[in-house]
């Protein structure tokens, strides 16, 4: 089976600049640039059998084949988070993973980077939070998102949080197999971040295109090995995982999904 390839666009109506970001995307992802020559996204998807990338004014936006909505990055529910992380309530995430200032969090499921955003804030400029995305067309959206997304004012500490997260486009079982022993603090796995997504009709794209490893004795076996303090699992509380692999659930009352601490 063939790999479908990936092409940049503009959008409907480009201008100097819209053709200018087209030309980065086929830079960085070593991809062709096609004139959109006003064709429907959908037409020219079909007519390229490609997945498409199109540079638009404020943003990028990407429509794997067949789609005919995108996914785009946005900080979803990270900003009130934040502000809820401000006024000192409790962030059940932070908790479970017990971070702190100077920390170093490796997200194996990026996605949009929601929780590492959180996890940015708290360990602050002297930590370090990097996140695993396999499939280089999210990983380049969300990592010019972050790198890029604007915010007023009021939001500045979230913004400040995003454009320091390092974004990895690689399997992450891969990535955890170059690091050293105890090279991060925590490392996060959220093996059930698809059926999180399937839940909402915002992250379709994502769910469709997004590759994330299975959790495998040798996942398991990397992460305890790479991580210094804890191993932090978040699955559905009816999942095997949580006896499999020895972690110690947290239960969450009315919540479907729970997190499982392995302390190293």
């Amino acid at each position: 089976m063939c790999q479908i390839k990936t092409i940049a666009t503009t959008g409907g109506r480009p201008d100097a600049l819209s053709l200018e970001k087209a030309r980065f995307v086929g830079q960085i992802l070593n991809i062709d640039v096609i004139e959109r020559k006003k064709k429907s996204i959908k037409h020219l998807g079909e007519e390229q059998q490609a997945h498409l990338i199109v540079a638009g004014k404020n943003r990028f936006d990407y429509y794997p084949l067949g789609m005919t909505e995108p996914f785009f990055f946005h900080p979803s529910s990270a900003a009130f988070r934040m502000k809820r992380l401000a006024k000192g309530e409790v962030e059940p995430f932070i908790e479970m993973a017990n971070l702190h200032r100077g920390d170093r969090l490796l997200d194996c499921t990026l996605g949009l980077a929601t929780d590492s955003m959180i996890a940015a804030e708290v360990v602050g400029p002297t930590g370090r939070v990097v996140g695993c995305e396999a499939n280089t067309n999210i990983a380049f959206i969300v990592q010019q998102g972050l790198k890029n997304y604007d915010f007023i004012a009021e939001n500045l500490p979230l913004l400040s949080a995003m454009r320091s997260i390092e974004v990895v486009a690689q399997n992450a079982i891969d990535y955890l197999k170059q690091q050293a022993d105890d090279s991060f603090d925590v490392v996060y796995l959220d093996p059930m971040f698809e059926e999180t997504i399937e839940e909402s009709t915002s992250f379709q794209p994502l769910r469709y295109a997004g590759l994330h490893d299975e959790v495998s004795d040798d996942w398991i076996r990397e992460a305890k090995r790479v991580a210094k303090q804890r191993v932090l699992l978040k699955a559905h509380y009816k999942s095997p995982l949580f006896k499999k692999y020895g972690f110690t659930r947290q239960d969450r009352p009315n919540t479907k999904f729970h997190f499982g601490i392995i302390l190293l």
